[in-house]
């Protein structure tokens, strides 16, 4: 079973002066591993230099964001009502469902950022569901040179209690140098690693920081390992494949060019609520392309 390795590519997020992130999902080698369907990884940046996240509020349909951070914090309000701050190590789970927007902005105290923004697909009966906000703090699992934080679903042990529309797997392993795990793993599930510092060897295949590793169904355990340096940390993502075409344009997922059409539509008008108290103003939407839209396959053929 090979593993597929794909590259990651900058992206300004929040407009053509925001910070820089490393996007290596959706691309067209793969759209999807599972239901993940979108994967920006970014810093550690020196929020001095850079400026930090600054986003202001803008909509998201038809999807799950995973907020998920190595250090720094980032302020999160949204029109659910939700006004929470992002940590290390803490779980933010934001459901779109039907229409929701927000804003991310890191906080005045924080001097290096440096983490991951995840979306999650929602399938066919709950992408219309109500929008919601979710928030978990896992417990370390340590072994022999390795940490883990199970966020998502589970391994080594341990099963987290947020609930999602399909099952997921999401995993922050940190390996410290020599070091070696064996994740015992759900067959059914293809997974990603993403590697955050490195490189790591997964499965025989040595992936170097930013790079995503695809690893198929039909496994039922994953081997991890640092030979080096000074140790490595990967993010585990899993999920059985996901069976439905996705239309993913700006920040919407939907089915079909008229339902984009329509989200855009909705925003531009106005018909998203916006997050109360929110000093930002809204982000316009992008003009939709010439060209029709088309879903595309989620394993990317």
């Amino acid at each position: 079973m090979d593993v597929q390795v794909l590259q990651p590519r900058e992206v300004p997020l929040g407009g053509p002066r925001a910070m820089t992130v490393r996007r290596t999902l959706p691309q067209r080698a793969r759209t999807t591993v599972g239901a993940w369907c979108f994967v920006d990884h970014y810093g550690p940046d020196a929020v001095g230099v850079t400026g930090g996240m600054r986003v202001p509020p803008h909509p998201h349909t038809g999807l799950q964001t995973v907020s998920w951070l190595f250090a720094g914090e980032i302020e999160h309000r949204d029109s659910a009502g939700h006004h929470a701050v992002v940590r290390p190590g803490e779980l933010n789970l934001m459901t779109a469902g039907r229409g929701i927007s927000h804003s991310e902005v890191s906080t005045p105290t924080t001097t290096v950022l440096h983490g991951v923004q995840l979306w999650v697909a929602l399938p066919a009966h709950a992408r219309f569901a109500e929008p919601g906000f979710g928030h978990h703090v896992p417990a370390p699992v340590t072994g022999a040179g390795w940490q883990a934080r199970v966020f998502l679903g589970t391994a080594l042990g341990v099963t987290s209690p947020v609930l999602t529309a399909t099952p997921l797997l999401g995993v922050q392993l940190d390996l410290a140098p020599g070091a070696r795990v064996v994740v015992d793993v759900d067959p059914t599930f293809e997974h990603g690693v993403l590697v955050d510092a490195g490189p790591v060897e997964a499965e025989g295949t040595l992936l170097h920081a930013g790079e995503l590793g695809h690893l198929p169904t039909g496994r039922g355990a994953l081997s991890l390992s640092v030979s080096g340096g000074d140790g490595g940390r990967v993010l585990l993502l899993g999920g059985p494949p996901f069976t439905e075409p996705l239309l993913m344009w700006w920040n919407f997922v939907g089915r079909s060019h008229e339902e984009i059409a329509g989200f855009r539509a909705d925003w531009e008008a106005g018909r998203f609520a916006l997050p109360e108290g929110d000093p930002l103003p809204p982000l316009p939407a992008p003009p939709l392309p010439a060209t029709r839209l088309r879903p595309r396959a989620p394993s990317g053929s």
